[in-house]
């Protein structure tokens, strides 16, 4: 009987330290998470997802993509910032602003310049096509090269959506945006009212 209890009571043991184990496991592998998928800058990133309607994880996830968060990156191909906008594009952007403030390509370095243009671009991409993996493919592309992908057999169907997107880095660079969008939104809740950004740990 001694033998049956120190049996049950080692066994009892051992789960308990197995299950301590698997708790302590799924702790540090949330933290991890949580320290390659921050969420930075959220009054900014509050404010302009609102201002143009867009959902705050889609916003961390192509900043995510971009630029890792370093609002000082440059690229090979001369983009700017959080959200990696070239000089051109920025150049066009400020033409669809209201209001738009007298700036220059260094100002892409500043978080609130660069996340608000950013945010402006994904909402006309967004408008523009009818799907978010084809609004992607132009945010990384450009507009121009998605319109002619759209228009060939080869690449869409329907013009409307990509079956096929040529470029490997475009294709990767959309599978990254949407594997971090399902990410951000597994691990928070997002919550915008009236500019003010809500964030809460699911």
């Amino acid at each position: 009987m001694r033998r049956f209890i120190k049996t049950a009571f080692l066994l009892a043991m051992v789960c308990l330290i197995l299950w301590g184990g698997v708790k302590l496991l799924k702790v540090g592998y949330r933290f991890f998470q949580e320290m390659i998928y921050p969420v930075k800058y959220e009054d900014i990133v509050g404010k302009e997802a609102s201002e143009y309607n867009l959902d705050p994880a889609m916003v961390y996830a192509v900043i995510r993509a971009e630029s890792s968060f370093r609002p000082s990156a440059v690229s090979s191909k001369g983009a700017h910032g959080l959200m990696q906008i070239t000089e051109p594009t920025f150049d066009w952007l400020q033409t669809k602003m209201e209001n738009a403030e007298s700036l220059t390509v260094e100002d892409l370095d500043r978080p609130e310049i660069n996340i608000r243009y950013g945010c402006k671009l994904l909402s006309i991409l967004f408008g523009q096509y009818s799907s978010t993996e084809t609004a992607l493919c132009a945010y990384n592309a450009g507009m121009g090269r998605v319109g002619e992908w759209l228009s060939d057999p080869a690449y869409s169907s329907d013009g409307e959506t990509l079956h096929t997107i040529p470029f490997p880095e475009t294709e990767r660079y959309v599978e990254n945006v949407m594997e971090n969008y399902r990410v951000y939104h597994d691990l928070y809740q997002f919550e915008l009212n009236g500019g003010v950004m809500n964030v809460e740990k699911k």
